[in-house]
């Protein structure tokens, strides 16, 4: 398989293991171009026979992913270009199915901050270990819109009703310890050293496995979570769609993009 038709997100394969790396300084905010290469990405990774296990980490030490371009929203918003959301909808919903239909192993090596949509792509892997002092959050209520691409799904089922609703209607970070301790994540660790090594012995005992087994085990969770998916992911991007329009979203992308605090007014 040819990666090299994506230029925004970082590719690399090694022997059997595929390495996704996030790279858009400084924080690894998801970008148009990466938003629309990772809508592809997982489909075309179950057509590569040479992948045994896939990795998704952030580029540098500062974040695994701070989610949305916030400047973009502002600017779709103030340019009309509503067709923009209404493909990034769409991107959205493929992401997600995307990763759930994923054949192969998925580690997310969450090597900082994760924000958002990068919150998303943390706990839709199969495995997650995250730096004990990082940040995750799904923010999508802090500048106003409705968690709708994924988060409402994963986040009552990895950590209970009760927490979700606060850390999903409050937009609350918790750290990488907090995340492995309550489950939304597999586990953390103190010093990227110890996250590269608890990484790399999941990645080897997965290579030494049965592949056949362990990607039908796979297949065979994620059944119920794609079955769970089809009957509200059409609703969640709806309430996102309706937020989307609102002047809220608006003020607080402004709010965002000139470092201040968005004051909301419910319209």
């Amino acid at each position: 398989m040819d990666y090299g038709s994506y230029e925004a997100l970082r590719i690399e394969r090694h022997e059997r293991v595929l390495t996704i790396t996030l790279d858009n300084p400084p924080m690894n905010a998801i970008s148009r171009p990466m938003h629309a290469e990772l809508a592809r990405l997982f489909q075309d990774i179950n057509r590569d026979p040479e992948v045994a296990v896939v990795v998704i980490t952030g580029a540098g030490t500062r974040a695994f992913s701070a989610g949305g371009d916030i400047q973009r929203m502002r600017t779709r918003i103030e340019e009309g270009a509503h067709h923009e959301w209404v493909g990034s909808m769409r991107e959205a919903k493929e992401i997600v199915y995307g990763l759930l239909r994923l054949e192969r192993p998925l580690i997310a090596r969450i090597n900082g901050h994760a924000m958002g949509l990068g919150a998303t792509l943390a706990v839709l892997s199969d495995f997650g270990f995250m730096l004990d002092s990082a940040k995750i959050a799904d923010t999508h209520v802090k500048v106003g819109l409705t968690a709708g691409d994924g988060g409402a799904l994963m986040w009552p089922i990895l950590i209970g009703f009760a927490r979700a609703r606060h850390y999903l209607m409050t937009g609350d970070a918790m750290t990488g310890k907090e995340a492995a301790e309550m489950g939304l994540i597999h586990d953390s660790a103190p010093t990227v050293e110890a996250l590269d090594a608890k990484v790399d012995a999941l990645v080897n005992r997965l290579l030494d496995s049965a592949p056949a087994a362990i990607n039908g085990t796979k297949a065979s969770i994620n059944l119920l979570l794609r079955k769970m998916l089809e009957g509200v992911i059409e609703a969640h991007l709806g309430f996102e769609t309706q937020t989307y329009l609102s002047k809220d979203h608006y003020r607080a992308a402004v709010a965002f993009t000139e470092k201040d605090t968005p004051k909301f007014e419910g319209n």
